[in-house]
């Protein structure tokens, strides 16, 4: 890895401590010596390794992005990319029944962001994961799922009620929330397989 280049997570609105907090926690526990920063300016995008998108309101996050000019940075990023719940919102292609906003296009899935509905807004459930020899536990805050895939895009988890993790390259989708999980694997797979690995 070149350099002074840092994890960047993406600070406009959400739980952006949090995963400050899991990163430099994973770092660690990796063994590896790269700085974790909160992102508010398109400038600092291209000089990071990767750049995470965390939980929040995705109409907001949209919004922010766009009035900061961070559209087309984020999607010309070359870096690895982290997106959890609202962020597999606006790393999708395509949403189900929204409007209000465009999508960032980062990866090809479709993306129904209410499929849950308000009777099961938050749960908790342990989730076989491709790659992890044991479950997961996955935290689901209003959580979307990804109802369709495109044929590069490589499935890691589902439930029932649809696909929620999900990997292209250097970038790791998931409709959870794994920085308030007390499990670092999540994070540690993405340094590991995503990003020195490519």
């Amino acid at each position: 890895m070149a350099g002074n280049a840092a994890v960047g997570i993406l600070a406009l609105q959400g739980d952006v401590s949090e995963h400050i907090s899991a990163f430099e926690s994973a770092i660690r526990n990796l063994g590896l010596s790269i700085p974790v920063i909160p992102v508010r300016r398109a400038e600092d995008i291209p000089h990071l390794i990767a750049l995470a998108i965390p939980g929040g309101e995705s109409t907001t996050i949209m919004r922010l992005i766009d009035q900061n000019g961070m559209r087309r940075p984020i999607q010309q990023f070359e870096g690895g990319i982290f997106a959890t719940c609202a962020g597999m919102v606006v790393a999708a292609r395509d949403l189900v029944n929204e409007t209000r906003f465009t999508p960032l296009d980062l990866i090809d899935i479709t993306v129904n962001r209410n499929a849950f509905g308000r009777q099961r807004e938050s749960f908790e459930a342990d989730i076989p994961f491709n790659g992890f020899d044991t479950p997961f536990h996955a935290v689901f805050i209003r959580a979307p799922v990804i109802t369709r895939v495109g044929p590069d895009v490589t499935i890691l988890a589902e439930i029932p009620q649809g696909i929620i993790a999900v990997k292209k390259g250097k970038k790791l989708i998931l409709s959870f929330h794994p920085e308030i999980s007390h499990d670092l694997r999540m994070h540690e797979y993405f340094l590991n397989e995503i990003l020195t690995k490519n």
